[in-house]
């Protein structure tokens, strides 16, 4: 299970450290890297993250305004050369707290736990039979057997159902971690399909009740080897 990783922190060798001890550590992948909050902010609206290294002293937005910000959960990571801000952290539930300077050691403590959290939350989604979503100004509940895909659609995403669609405000990663990993996959940025809704494969894209989605090169080899071909 890869899991892509952002650092956000004003100081350039605090990041350069934090950048080698993901590059080093399996299973890591370093997607963004953040000299402000406020670039941290704009990027985490595409929602393909899911472990933030947050420093919590910058100019302008601090880590704690970041996580304020935040409309699902991740696992943040803070870091900082100041402890006074640890009881302040952990009332916001982040995984852990790291004072500068940093030791490999516990830069992998930290990232074992969020790891371990992720992996939880995955175990308990594969007992969900069904997942409620806010649309126009109510939850509707949606079985995960009934769910087609899902699509992305600018800052929204389309739930599609064998017979309807609903359009929520969330991020496709949100929703990845919450879907069963056993029946859903991400076959591209823009589309999650339910595998067990599949009618067959054409030109590079899926062909799924009535419509076709796209399959991206970096889902591609994933994707065809949970597929049973003759």
């Amino acid at each position: 299970m890869s899991l892509n990783c952002m650092i956000v922190d004003d100081d350039q060798v605090s990041r350069s450290i934090i950048r080698h001890y993901i590059e080093k550590t399996k299973n890591l992948v370093l997607t963004h890297e953040c000299s402000s909050g406020i670039e941290a902010a704009n990027l985490l609206k595409e929602g393909d993250t899911d472990i933030i290294y947050l420093d919590i002293e910058m100019p302008e937005m601090s880590g704690m305004d970041l996580i304020k910000t935040l409309k699902r959960d991740y696992e943040i990571i803070l870091i900082t050369s100041a402890k006074e801000y640890a009881v302040e952290a952990f009332e916001k539930s982040v995984t852990d707290y790291l004072v500068k300077p940093i030791e490999y050691a516990r830069f992998l403590m930290a990232t074992e736990k969020a790891v371990k959290n992720i992996e939880n939350i995955q175990k308990q989604n594969e007992q969900q039979t069904d997942i409620y979503v806010r649309s126009e100004s109510k939850y509707v509940r949606i079985e995960l057997s009934k769910l087609v895909m899902v699509e992305a659609l600018a800052d929204y995403v389309v739930f599609y159902t064998e017979s309807k669609k609903h359009i929520v405000h969330y991020t496709m990663k949100g929703i990845e971690m919450k879907l069963p990993k056993s029946s859903f996959a991400r076959v591209h940025r823009s589309y999650i399909i339910n595998l067990n809704k599949i009618d067959g494969l054409e030109d590079n894209a899926i062909l799924i009740n009535g419509k076709r989605a796209p399959i991206g090169a970096s889902y591609k080899e994933e994707f065809l080897q949970r597929l049973n071909f003759l």
